[in-house]
């Protein structure tokens, strides 16, 4: 193995001007992260850039900014409000093009910070919890840092680096950044679940993220058979599908028997499930993220949320208003390739209201707000009070779909801007 350095002696590769890769989710490298934060008086004009980081981000304080400028292809909540005061940037891109940026050198790598498991008997560690984007960060950063933990687990795929690419290793024990799953709903979320589970066939392979409605949708699938899972990110509500048999994998294309995504995000009974797993692959999101390679996997379901869908169907997922809130991610790169796969259908769920009572089927979207997925692109969209199907439909026929799923109160005043704008024509 090679020679292990602190993280002080380890950050001084780093110097001003350079771009530096982070690994992100739950393999964000917090101790290099502090390390070259603890720099900032030596450097100036340090660009850092990644997906979303857990943790404080701690070159992201304001104090910090003559030092570091971050720049985000998904933008966390510890960065939201540097990103809003103009102290970092948000580059948006689909998940699946991050690659080619560093793989092409249309985005130069001078420095990698990642995060990996202790080394196999032949020198490989692994990338463990996000290989994403973070292995084409890996080959072509000019100098790689490790910080080495073994409580990251080995996972299988992609993510296997010998140890002869790092160029300063440090050592760690701490737990990796965890969340704790939603082991139980609310009725609202229930009820979208409740909805989207309605649209699953038997046989499906799925796609979704994190969050309240995509844990609602898998408890609601516990009757179903024979699913796969091939997407971007794993989390805990999978769990209990595999382990009922619910999740099989058995009808997919590719990777048949096993499930696959490109990083994991939950609580240490995920990163145990995962650690030299099998029937478990994490991959490149340049292959993940593919909609050649998703639209070959058999009733492709893609679950993906928004924040407000406007009354023709166009999402806004990454801004509220102006407001950059979070990424464009994956959501086109699975609502495309479930769209194209036989038997596929592409899903954005939500509820119908905010925690406020505002409605999240609009008239338009708010001021600033940037169109994620465009309405070409929408199939079904579902709240709880409905499925709202819009392939093929008129821009009035769209309109009565998405109006009759918002929420009762608001369906009054979204009807009278339709006919103010000579949208509203029923059948």
């Amino acid at each position: 193995m090679k020679t292990i350095v602190t993280a002080a002696e380890a950050l001084s590769h780093v110097k001003s001007g350079d771009r530096v890769f982070v690994q992100g989710q739950a393999a964000t490298p917090t101790v290099l992260l502090e390390a070259l934060a603890a720099r900032a008086p030596e450097l100036r004009k340090v660009e850092t850039v990644h997906i979303h980081l857990e943790g404080t981000a701690p070159h992201a304080a304001p104090e910090l900014a003559a030092s570091f400028r971050p720049n985000a292809f998904f933008v966390g909540a510890n960065l939201r409000l540097a990103v809003a005061e103009g102290r970092a940037d948000y580059t948006p891109i689909f998940l699946s093009e991050i690659p080619r940026l560093f793989r092409t050198h249309q985005m130069l790598l001078d420095v990698a910070l990642v995060h990996v498991s202790p080394p196999d008997a032949h020198g490989f560690v692994s990338l463990g919890t996000s290989v994403d984007c973070t292995l084409a960060a890996t080959q072509c950063a000019k100098f790689v840092i490790a910080q080495m933990n073994p409580q990251m687990p080995r996972t299988l795929g992609d993510g296997a680096v010998h140890l002869s690419r790092f160029g300063a290793i440090v050592q760690v024990d701490q737990p990796l950044f965890a969340h704790p799953s939603t082991a139980e709903g609310h009725g609202l979320e229930d009820a979208v679940g409740r909805r989207v589970a309605g649209l699953v066939e038997n046989g499906a392979t799925l796609q979704m993220g994190i969050g309240a409605i995509p844990d609602a949708v898998l408890r609601a699938l516990t009757h179903h058979r024979a699913l796969g899972v091939h997407t971007e990110m794993f989390s805990d509500g999978l769990l209990p599908l595999l382990e009922r048999g619910v999740v099989t994998n058995e009808m997919k294309s590719r990777q048949r028997g096993r499930t696959v995504a490109s990083f994991v995000m939950g609580t240490k009974r995920l990163y145990d499930f995962v650690h030299d797993n099998p029937a478990v692959e994490l991959r490149d999101c340049s292959d993940v993220n593919d909609t050649t390679v998703i639209r070959q996997q058999p009733k492709m379901t893609a679950i993906n949320s928004a924040i407000e869908v406007d009354m023709t169907g166009q999402v806004a997922a990454d801004s509220i208003g102006e407001r950059v809130f979070s990424g464009v991610g994956g959501q086109m790169d699975f609502i495309r390739g479930a769209t194209l796969s036989e038997g596929g259908k592409a899903i954005i769920a939500l509820p119908s209201m905010t925690s406020k009572g505002e409605s999240r089927i609009v008239p338009t979207l708010k001021p600033g707000a940037a169109v994620v997925t465009t309405r070409a692109h929408v199939r079904y969209v579902v709240t709880e009070h409905g499925v709202a199907d819009l392939y093929a439909k008129s821009l009035s026929a769209r309109v009565q779909a998405l109006v009759a799923i918002a929420a009762p109160q608001h369906r009054e005043a979204l009807e009278i801007e339709a006919r103010r704008r000579q949208l509203w024509h029923p059948g």
